[in-house]
């Protein structure tokens, strides 16, 4: 009975702990925003910020890119689409988003990626999937829909809202890449070492496609303003390299091993409840109540479509709460 209870209580130890790492990852990555803003608007072009946070955190990570470079021979196309796709595709697409519409609403949009990923499985692959599922679809699509406003004929910046639907589209790509390429009977591929090659090949696309060397480098040498506060852009730059990259992946990963894909998934929901509430503290953009209340359904439809478990007797659907899910994020996203 003691060791019994010995092992249960080392079992919810290590749950507690869980816990607290994912939500650490969940508030790490949805700062990302709301540090990355500020610096667009102080001068730099979205596209240079993000090719600063990539690959500032593909230096700190490089170490792990050299222990883990039979990942290169064993999986090369996991590799090349968590850089093409995860890290250049969805932070890319979010951080001009964010140059042209609000923080939260971005994130809400970029949320539909569980419920895009379902969509994929029922009419592209013809994969069976639940009621709930489903259910977690029309949710994610209704909320949206109050998210941006739909009534007044969206009230934000086409063109913000369609690359904020670009990033969501990157992380299914991404989910989708992953389905394909996981073999049964094969080991699953460390999620520190897809990490860190996916950060090196998203920093060698962007530097193609961002030429950092056009940069208004002398930005980061002084203030941005946050609400009209004045903060180092280079201290900026750094929670974005160091706490929303680095310490957001890695802490993540380790959450969702001592954790439940589930369980790790939910608590990831928290990163667009975050990142709304930071960028309505420190940057003054308030939501509307509809537009909350249109943002709690996104995350509930969010929640409903990844935690469903497939019909009885049908082929298993693309897992979307899973190790290289969270490692993606989160997806993603920003």
């Amino acid at each position: 009975m003691a060791v019994h209870t010995s092992e249960s209580s080392a079992a919810g130890g290590a749950k507690g702990v869980g816990l607290g790492l994912a939500l650490g990852s969940a508030l790490a990555f949805g700062g990302s925003g709301v540090a990355a803003k500020p610096l667009i608007e102080a001068g730099l072009d979205p596209l240079h910020v993000v090719w600063l946070r990539v690959a500032g955190a593909a230096l700190v990570m490089l170490p792990l890119a050299v222990r883990h470079r039979a990942l290169v021979r064993r999986r090369p196309a996991l590799l090349l689409g968590f850089g093409l796709l995860a890290v250049a595709g969805v932070q890319a697409c979010y951080f001009a988003a964010i140059s042209r519409i609000p923080v939260g609403v971005a994130l809400l949009v970029e949320y539909l990626a569980p419920a895009l990923v379902l969509g994929w499985v029922r009419f592209v692959q013809r994969r069976p999937v639940t009621r709930a599922a489903a259910l977690g679809v029309v949710l994610a699509a209704g909320g949206l829909a109050c998210v941006v406003e739909v009534w007044s004929g969206l009230s934000f910046d086409a063109v913000g809202l369609l690359l904020a639907l670009a990033a969501a589209c990157c992380q299914v790509g991404y989910f989708v890449l992953s389905d394909q390429g996981s073999d049964a009977g094969t080991e699953a591929p460390d999620p520190l070492g897809v990490i860190a090659y996916g950060l090196l090949v998203g920093a060698l696309v962007l530097t193609a496609v961002a030429r950092p060397w056009t940069m208004h480098w002398s930005v980061l040498k002084g203030d941005a303003h946050m609400n009209g506060n004045a903060v180092p852009a280079a201290l900026l730059l750094a929670w974005i390299v160091l706490i929303a990259t680095v310490l957001a992946y890695v802490t993540g990963v380790v959450s969702v091993r001592r954790l439940s894909p589930q369980v790790a998934g939910v608590v990831a929901c928290l990163e667009a409840v975050i990142a709304t509430v930071l960028a309505w503290v420190l940057l003054g953009e308030h939501l509307s109540a509809p537009q909350i209340i249109g943002g709690a359904v996104v995350l509930l439809g969010a929640f409903i479509a990844q935690s469903s478990a497939p019909t009885k007797g049908s082929e298993e659907p693309v897992a979307i709460g899973g190790p290289e899910r969270e490692s993606s994020r989160r997806r993603t996203a920003a």
